[in-house]
């Protein structure tokens, strides 16, 4: 591979796979969209404009993410509006563009335009961008801020606003920066603007980073841990003043003298802690430190690991599908970890708390939800545990490795499940080497089918899941 070729993908890797920013203008006529998109490009305010400019495209190297920008000019004309709409249900990010000198254009972003992008299904980061800042009324005292936050507060999709002016070259670069990075690093997977929090997946996938990285187990990062962390994701290491200046800041804002609930204990920072950090990034802007964690292990712009790490496994129809032997063992101990009490009695909250570094409980949902026997108190027997695996690994066995890789699992993934042999050829030596078998209960309605195997897992008939389509079943003979 090429230097060219590699730099370009490491960029791309850390973009989250992106190769090329489509970013389309839109605006009402006259609001400086052509000449935004020529000042940008050349660094110079053009004379005269044609109405609407060819596909401009930046040099990757315009900006420090390295991803090429193709800027996208569109019509005013009445009759373009289909090839408008078009236009911007292909973008990547919208601009859209009101003349600071014309208070009306600014008025029409909320009456028609951002109204259309959400009629058109268009769901992208938008920039809203008042451009003809020399031109604005020296007298006008009200602020950006003042202007656009109603506007805000109605249309989550705007993502930045800012004022330029093409004609003295004021924050050009700066608009099409702010829509690259809202593709890059994009806000809404991570935080929500309303609660000003951390969203659950994110949180989630920040506490499995943290879990790893806590390398002696002992709920804390120690400075070792944190400089190994920041060298793994930044390539670079952390100076002891750097990490005394990061604790610092933390037990300020999180002050816990020592306990789990402060951000920093006596043994170094805590998930708390850990999680502020990343919330406080967040909240200054800097999106593209937390996504490049996230990026550096695995996980895509849905907050799920991404599909290469993820490996497919092909099988012929009389083939099936179980886990190998390692990760039986570390569900076992998986088991024994989070069953507190050793009851042999899995509750709801510590099942919860088994994929509490997932994205969700995979469980929550049909076919798996409540296919397994529940003991008395309501919980799962190792068991009745191992056969929901069980279960997954047959019917997805995809989604059971990605799963285990979430819990912790760190053994090869390639390995974790097995084909078994084809049935025809167990016929033949008349015997079997699986493990698990897939039954299909035929009959007439009302003939007891469903009973039949509810009476299997203890389920009774007035259950409210009596009618199920997948049942969990280990039997020992």
């Amino acid at each position: 591979m090429s230097k060219a070729s590699s730099k370009a993908a490491a960029a791309a890797l850390a973009a989250g796979g992106k190769t090329g920013v489509r970013i389309v203008v839109a605006g009402d006529r006259g609001t400086g969209k052509s000449s935004l998109i020529i000042t940008a490009a050349v660094d110079n305010f053009p004379g005269t404009c044609p109405p609407v400019l060819p596909p401009t495209r930046l040099a990757e190297d315009f900006y420090p993410d390295r991803v090429p920008v193709t800027i996208i000019d569109t019509s005013s004309k009445l009759e373009d509006t289909g090839k408008v709409a078009e236009e911007l249900k292909r973008a990547d990010a919208v601009v859209l563009t009101y003349a600071c000198d014309r208070p009306e254009t600014l008025d029409r972003l909320s009456t028609f335009w951002l109204p259309k992008l959400r009629q058109l299904e268009v769901k992208v980061p938008v920039i809203v961008v008042g451009c003809k800042l020399d031109l604005r009324d020296e007298n006008q005292q009200v602020s950006l801020e003042q202007v656009m936050s109603p506007i805000m507060q109605q249309f989550r999709e705007i993502e930045t606003c800012i004022e330029c002016s093409s004609f003295k070259r004021i924050q050009i670069p700066e608009v099409f920066y702010y829509a690259q990075k809202a593709v890059l690093h994009p806000t809404a997977p991570l935080f929500d603007q309303e609660s000003q929090t951390l969203k659950p997946r994110c949180v989630r996938a920040l506490k499995r980073i943290f879990i790893l990285c806590d390398h002696d187990r002992d709920g804390a990062l120690s400075d070792a841990e944190l400089n190994d962390f920041q060298v793994k994701c930044f390539n670079a290491p952390l100076q002891p003043s750097e990490i005394v200046g990061v604790k610092r800041v933390v037990e300020e804002k999180l002050p816990g003298g020592g306990t789990t609930d402060g951000g920093v204990n006596e043994r170094g920072l805590t998930l708390t802690g850990f999680l502020f950090l990343h919330a406080l990034f967040i909240e200054k802007g800097r999106l593209e430190t937390t996504w490049t964690v996230l990026r550096k292990f695995g996980y895509n712009n849905d907050i799920r690991l991404d599909d290469e790490l993820i490996p497919s496994f092909k099988r012929a129809p009389d083939e099936s599908v179980e886990l190998s032997s390692e990760p039986l063992d570390f569900l076992r101990g998986i088991y024994e970890l989070f069953d507190g009490d050793y009851d042999n009695n899995l509750r709801p909250a510590e099942l919860d708390d088994i994929f509490s570094t997932a994205p969700d409980s995979p469980w929550d949902e049909p076919p798996y939800k409540d296919a397994a026997e529940r003991t008395s108190l309501g919980g799962l027997s190792v068991n009745a545990f191992l056969s929901e695996w069980a279960l997954m690994t047959l019917l997805h066995p995809s989604r059971a490795v990605e799963y285990l890789i979430y819990i912790g699992y760190l053994g090869d993934p390639s390995t974790a499940v097995r084909v078994t042999r084809k049935r025809r050829l167990d016929r033949k030596k008349q015997q079997s080497e699986r493990h698990v078998f897939q039954c299909f209960v035929f009959g007439p309605k009302k003939a007891g089918k469903t009973s039949l195997l509810n009476s299997f897992i203890g389920r009774r008939k007035n259950s409210a899941m009596f009618v199920m389509t997948s049942h969990a079943v280990q039997l020992f003979l």
